[in-house]
């Protein structure tokens, strides 16, 4: 999976850069020290233990990504993005399922994860996949998936 970092960090920088434009000045997501961040902190997640890290792909090519946690209840989607120029193709909701596959296979019932409130679009697909807001923190909306009990 190491061998997709470049490919996962590009699909972070196109994402974010697509609900942090207009909100935040752009050195704060798109800046070199802070790509420089995320790369290292999505590094550390492909490498740790704590931490599960899916990706979607078309054609050979990776289209999206997520970091899940899935050791405890309440544990949480640390990370979501989906490559802007595959959007509404379907991507996204396979890859969410796969992540389910995942803390389902932990026998979680419950995670959680933040999403930043300007950012609609990704709050409008959280809920059409089961995720109710919970709260707000900041400019952050705090969310929640109530897992089914397996089989």
């Amino acid at each position: 999976m190491i061998e997709d970092l470049d490919a996962i960090c590009d699909v972070h920088a196109r994402a974010r850069a697509t609900y942090y434009a207009g909100h935040l000045p752009a050195d704060a997501y798109s800046g070199p020290e802070e790509l420089e961040r995320q790369r290292a902190g999505t590094a550390r997640a492909i490498a740790s233990r704590e931490h599960t890290v899916l990706c979607a792909t078309r054609d050979g090519r990776v289209v999206g990504f997520a970091v899940v946690g899935a050791r405890f209840d309440e544990d949480k989607l640390f990370h979501f993005h989906i490559d802007p120029e595959v959007w509404r193709t379907g991507a996204g909701t396979a890859l969410h399922q796969e992540c389910v596959v995942v803390w389902r296979a932990a026998k979680l019932t419950s995670v959680r994860l933040e999403v930043f409130a300007p950012n609609a679009r990704a709050r409008a697909f959280y809920t059409s996949q089961g995720w109710e807001e919970d709260g707000r923190e900041d400019d952050h909306v705090l969310m929640r998936l109530r897992l089914p009990a397996g089989d």
